[in-house]
Parts: structure tokens; C-alpha cells; sequence
């Protein structure tokens, strides 16, 4: 029994044209009762298993999404993604995923290029769509290599990206309001009486870290001072935290009554160099975050923090990109996108879950 048994030889076999056996493949209703069981015989007799190309010869789908992440190894990325396969799969669609990380720090040209390949490698796979998630296009400014890249992309796939818009990008956006969510976390600190408030974690010149510690700056000059020395700018993981109240417990003679951490897994940090100097918190240094990570409610102790409701950042992103693939009529881009206060035991104002 044949097993590599290819469309032209079922056409021949079934003695119809390939258009038809690729109609059948399709589940095309414009083939007769006749021909169709005729296909069907000769697909189960050699074992066919149709790829998706092969599928897509009359529909021109693939019934492929190609997902674009910087690293998945960021808890964001991978609770985002996990919400955005269990989608596609109840719509029929499979993940292309193609991890760049391009995240770490290397150098930018030798990042920019690692996911221009990947714009190419996405245009050879005639996927359906794409999801853009971080990478280069989070930058402050863009390289205009890569932007040119990825507009001849979106030209031949239609692309969705989830982050903040990009002057000169065709491709469409789905944005998180990233002012929003260090304001609210910013200002429960200040609410609870904290006025010396350091901020750690983030890249600079990378739109989430230059928004978020904007926001910062606004609330704190409104009802206190800022402090520059207690401002560390350095990167998203836990290390970052751990490094980051390091250097201000060696650097500082007066340490800060709390601290806003960029993310969850920069706050995991904070906490392990505050155990380290043998202080807690919130009972010496309150600690809040502006990015909800999976599981913050079982860390020690839970973590105040900002949910940016991936799931529903998942479920809209998919929606437009099914749009664009369907050529319908775009509706309401703008739609607004809420992060949401979750107060727990780490600011020092424990609420029961």
C-alpha cells in the first residue's frame, strides 16, 4: 500500500483532474455523489494523508497561523499564546510558532535580521495570517529595514499585532494600555500612604518600559518627588529584580518604602533580595507589579499586580485577523482595552481572594 500517493496520482487513479480531487479535499459541495465516492476510495485505499497545502489548491488556505513571539520563555508571551492556540483550534486553524528570541540583549542589527528571516520563512509557508508579538517592533524606534520588511509582509498575509502602534506600520494593531496600568499601581501605593517609590525592571528604549515609567513619573511628580537613584532600568526577568533591589540596597543610604515592579517576575526577584537582607514584605517594603503574570496569587506573598486580561487581548487580536483574512469590512479597531487592579497581600493591604 502506497503511502506517499500524491493529489495528481489520485486524480489519475479516479480518473478526474487534480481541481476536483482538491475540491473534495476542501469538502467542496460542487462535486457530484459519483466522484466524489470515486476520490474517496482511492484516497483510503493508498492511505492518503493530505497536507495542508494540498488542501488549500482550491481555497488558496492553508488553514496555518504563523505566530511571531521574541521569547517564549516570558510568561506573557507563553499565557498569550496558550490563549490564542486554544482559539485558532476551535476555529480549525494550526500554529506556525517562531520563537526569534530577540528579546535577550545581543545586538540589534543581529536581531532586526533574525526576524526579517523569519518574515521570509513566513511568506514561504503561505500561512493564512499572522500574530506579531514583541520583538523589534517594540522598540522606541523602529529600524526602517525591518518595518519595510514587515509592510511587504502584511502586502501578501494579513498581519495583527499586539502592542503599540508604530508610525509608518500598515499592518494592524492591537494595543494594551500600558500608562494605564503603572498609573493604577503607582497611585495604590501612594493611596496607602508610600511616598519614597522606586520602579525597577524594563529595557530602555522599548515602548513598554519608556510608557509604563512615563505614567510613573506623572502620578509620582503629582503627589510626591521622584527620586532618580531609585529608578533601575535594566530587563523583564527575574534576575532583573533580584539585580535591581541589589543595587539599590548597595548604592542607597535611605532604601524606598515600596517599590513598583515592572512585571510579576521582576517582583519575584525583589522579594529574593529583600529575604536575602533578611526584610519582607509588604512589612518593610511594600511591592507592587503593573503586569499580572499566571500564578502571582501562590507566590510569597501574592503579588499585588495589574491583570492585562490576556485572554480577551488573545480572543479580539484573532477576531480582526479572521476579519482581514475574510476580506470583511473591519469593525471597530479602537476598541478599549481595560487592565484591572488586583489587590492582594505584597502592597501591604491584603484583600481575600
Amino acid at each position: 500500500m502506497k503511502n506517499n500517493i500524491t493529489i495528481k496520482e489520485i486524480a489519475k487513479m479516479a480518473d478526474t483532474s487534480v481541481s476536483t480531487v482538491s475540491r473534495v479535499l476542501n469538502n467542496s459541495p460542487s462535486v457530484s455523489k459519483e466522484k466524489r465516492e470515486r476520490i474517496k476510495k482511492v484516497i483510503a485505499n493508498n492511505n492518503f494523508q493530505p497536507n495542508m497545502l494540498a488542501r488549500g489548491m482550491v481555497s488558496n488556505k492553508t488553514q496555518t497561523l504563523a505566530v511571531v513571539v521574541s521569547d517564549i520563555n516570558n510568561p506573557y508571551f507563553t499565557d498569550l499564546i496558550s490563549q490564542i492556540e486554544v482559539i485558532s483550534r476551535k476555529n480549525n486553524y494550526t500554529l506556525l510558532l517562531i520563537n526569534t528570541m530577540t528579546a535577550s540583549k545581543n545586538a540589534p542589527e543581529v536581531n532586526v535580521q533574525l526576524e526579517i528571516e523569519a518574515f521570509k520563512n513566513i511568506s514561504e509557508r503561505h500561512v493564512d495570517g499572522v500574530l506579531l508579538l514583541g520583538g523589534e517592533i517594540d522598540r522606541d524606534l523602529v529600524d526602517k529595514t525591518y518595518l519595510n520588511s514587515l509592510n511587504e509582509l502584511n502586502e501578501q498575509i494579513p498581519i495583527v499585532i499586539i502592542g503599540q502602534k508604530v508610525k509608518g506600520c500598515k499592518a494592524l494593531f492591537v494595543e494594551r494600555d500600558q500608562f494605564l496600568s503603572a498609573e493604577l499601581i503607582t497611585q495604590h501605593l501612594l493611596a496607602l500612604g508610600h511616598k519614597r517609590i522606586a520602579f525597577i525592571g524594563g529595557e530602555p528604549g522599548i515602548k513598554v518600559t519608556t510608557q509604563r515609567l512615563t505614567a510613573f513619573k506623572k502620578i509620582m511628580n503629582i503627589y510626591s518627588q521622584i527620586d532618580d537613584k531609585l529608578i533601575i532600568l535594566n530587563d523583564y526577568y527575574s534576575q532583573s529584580g533580584y539585580d535591581g533591589m541589589n543595587h539599590l540596597f548597595d548604592s542607597i543610604e535611605v532604601l524606598p518604602d515600596a517599590v513598583v515592579a515592572i512585571n510579576d517576575r521582576v517582583a519575584w526577584g525583589i522579594f529574593r533580595s529583600l529575604q536575602d537582607h533578611n526584610l519582607k514584605s509588604p512589612d518593610d517594603i511594600a511591592v507592587g507589579s503593573c503586569d499580572s503574570f499566571p500564578n502571582g496569587e501562590f507566590m510569597v506573598p501574592r503579588i499585588t499586580t495589574v491583570n492585562q486580561h490576556n485572554e480577551s487581548l488573545g480572543k479580539i487580536a484573532l477576531h480582526y485577523l479572521f476579519q482581514l483574512m475574510n476580506h470583511d469590512v473591519l469593525e471597530n479597531t479602537e476598541e478599549t482595552h481595560f487592565p484591572e487592579l488586583i489587590i492582594r497581600e505584597s502592597c501591604g493591604a491584603k484583600k481575600t481572594e
